[in-house]
């Protein structure tokens, strides 16, 4: 069986996002915050961020914690936990910092982008989808 990962690329220069569906073997072992080449998803010419993820039980992926298992740790922010009033801690269950098979979703930012490459629209094939739902509106 081929895992396959939601990957939810951001680009903050366009300040646009796009979600493709991708084979999960060429990400697994990378961590939160690695830069990796675009290549691997489909995107030629970007250099691509981990910036995130979450399991299939809805677990985030954490900064700092260590490995890709399932943990129990003390937190007063940050993903996984946001409190009502400031100074609260509570444990909580999160991910490690590093892509395994049980990541069903992974978040990446575009960090740089060669001069000569296409756009995000035409390496995904998104264009061609936006403009056949908008003849179809009409």
């Amino acid at each position: 069986m081929i895992d396959i990962f939601k990957i939810s690329i951001s680009d903050p220069q366009e300040g646009r996002s796009w979600q493709v569906e991708k084979e999960a073997t060429p990400l697994i072992g990378t961590e939160l915050g690695e830069v990796f080449n675009g290549s691997l998803v489909g995107l030629e010419g970007y250099s691509l961020e981990v910036t995130g993820g979450s399991d299939e039980e809805g677990f985030p992926m954490r900064k700092g914690v260590n490995g890709s298992g399932l943990r129990r740790v003390l937190m007063s922010d940050g993903p996984g936990y946001r409190p009502e009033d400031s100074g609260v801690k509570r444990r909580k269950s999160v991910r490690g910092e590093v892509i395994s098979e049980d990541i069903v979703q992974v978040n990446v930012k575009v960090v740089d982008k060669d001069s000569d490459a296409e756009s995000i629209d035409e390496l995904l094939g998104s264009e061609e989808t936006e403009e056949e739902e908008t003849e179809e509106e009409e």
